[in-house]
């Protein structure tokens, strides 16, 4: 490798976005946001950079091990990254439109930044788009933001949709209930994340069994739903579960053919959810599309207000698209009137225009990686 090869090397997780990549990449990020347009959520624009002590305050605080942090040359405080645009979103809408009518809903678009990846996304920087309903605590707001993001994704072209649901805070809850000792509960739930049912029957304690039995219960969303109903669970678990069950049947009236199931002990990656979540998997692709759910949105020492939202992974959500298929490139030999090369355009085409005199127009054409070459008044397409 020479110097300069070595020079031009990118961190790990880190990558150039290149043609037609990019452009396909921007393109289909607006069409998601064209479908939350129309769902009344408007736009926001935070900035990629904002004070430790904001950033990381609240919903933000689950994010701290995954930002990056620098200091302030001008203010000598400390800054961060943003590894997740929601806990922004949050502060928004707590301080910038704090005042504005509640449900409130927004949408936005951009880069973040992760300290590392892991097995499933090993890219550090990617984007996301999203949208986030906040002050309204009905289960009518978890199917909405459901049912838009599902939307937007058939919108954009990804077939085969799935969304998985879990209550990340339902195990949470039934170890509290059951007062099960920590030590107990460092195993119970590392065997859960392993979906080892022998590992949690070996670990004797009042709640071992009704793990177990949420173990079991994942699967398609109404067979889950009636098994957890079945279970001895305490009376705020089974009112979540109840509330799940109020989101089912509203996505299914909607959108029958989405298919969703459940799993009840799923909380990886739910940093600062505190209800209802989903992930959006599509078959054949590596990773998450996205992921969502419930929350308490503040602004460091505001009160909080119930929120739900979403954010989808444009790097995983272009895996599960078909690949762009490259424009059709009209080459305009030098000289060409710019009345001529603006009429092309208008009628559609991409035009790249001859800049020297003289040359082959056909052979050029084809070197610039054209389709068609104006000759004279006329099309003609390359082989």
């Amino acid at each position: 490798m020479t110097e300069l090869e070595r020079r031009a090397l990118l961190p790990a997780g880190l990558r150039d976005g290149l043609p037609p990549e990019a452009a396909f990449e921007a393109n289909t990020v607006e069409r998601l946001l064209a479908v939350f347009t129309g769902f009344g959520y408007e736009r926001v624009k935070p900035p990629l950079i904002e004070f430790e002590d904001s950033l990381l305050a609240g919903a933000g605080a689950g994010m701290s091990p995954h930002t990056f942090r620098l200091m302030d040359p001008i203010s000598q405080r400390m800054m961060g990254l943003r590894a997740d645009m929601t806990p922004q979103i949050a502060r928004i809408a707590a301080f910038r439109l704090g005042q504005a009518p509640r449900p409130l809903r927004l949408s936005y678009a951009g880069e973040v930044l992760r300290v590392k990846g892991d097995q499933l996304r090993p890219e550090r920087q990617f984007g996301q788009v999203g949208a986030e309903l906040i002050g309204s605590a009905a289960a009518a707001a978890d199917s909405e933001v459901i049912l838009m993001a599902a939307g937007a994704l058939t919108a954009a072209g990804v077939e085969g949709l799935t969304v998985d649901l879990s209550l990340p805070a339902l195990v949470t809850t039934v170890l509290t209930k059951h007062a099960v000792a920590e030590a107990d509960r460092v195993g119970l739930r590392q065997a859960l994340e392993r979906r080892d049912s022998a590992a949690i029957r070996a670990i004797a304690t009042p709640a071992t069994d009704v793990l177990d039995a949420l173990l079991r219960a994942a699967g398609p969303a109404r067979a889950a739903i009636k098994a957890l109903t079945q279970i001895a669970l305490p009376r705020e678990a089974l009112a979540e579960c109840r509330r799940m069950e109020e989101v089912v049947a509203a996505i299914e009236a909607v959108s029958p053919n989405l298919t969703i199931t459940v799993d009840p002990v799923e909380n990886r990656g739910f940093d600062y959810e505190t209800g209802l979540c989903f992930v959006f998997f599509a078959p054949g692709v590596r990773g998450e599309l996205g992921r969502g759910g419930r929350y308490l949105a503040n602004g460091l020492d505001q009160a909080t207000e119930p929120a739900t939202g979403f954010s989808l992974f444009t790097d995983s959500v272009l895996r599960a698209l078909p690949a762009p298929r490259p424009p059709r490139r009209l080459y305009l030999p030098h000289g060409t009137p710019a009345s001529e090369s603006g009429k092309w355009r208008r009628q559609g085409w991409t035009t790249v225009s001859g800049l020297d005199a003289g040359v082959d127009a056909k052979a050029e054409a084809r070197r610039l990686k054209c389709t068609d070459v104006l000759i004279g008044a006329d099309v003609v397409a390359l082989d």
